[in-house]
């Protein structure tokens, strides 16, 4: 199970979307195929980065591999519960759980 690990903004202005879509590439290019990404240290995400998300779900998916979401916060998953994406991403509040959940 590979990490990523995003901190600060996940929206259109700052970048942060662009970041998670290259290091997903990046892992996806190195056969790695099962990626947790830690939400821990986001503070906000729009509706560009949201999307961003879901093209990194996709993209993973599309290529036979697993993405996961740990450490959301409560924002973001109160974000997740009205788009409906919370039926569509797999969520962990912490990492151990996160990591046993690619075994199981």
């Amino acid at each position: 199970v590979t990490i990523v690990t995003v901190s600060g903004d996940i929206t259109l202005n700052k970048g942060g979307d662009a970041i998670l879509k290259d290091k997903v590439q990046s892992v996806l290019q190195q056969g790695r195929k099962e990626i947790l990404v830690d939400l821990a240290g986001v503070s906000y995400v729009d509706s560009a980065g949201l999307g961003e998300l879901v093209q990194a779900y996709a993209t993973t998916k599309n290529r036979g591999g697993t993405l996961k979401l740990v450490g959301v916060t409560k924002r973001l998953k109160d974000l997740l519960v009205v788009t409906k994406l919370l039926t569509v991403f797999d969520t962990f509040d912490d990492e151990a759980s996160a990591l046993a959940s690619f075994i199981a």
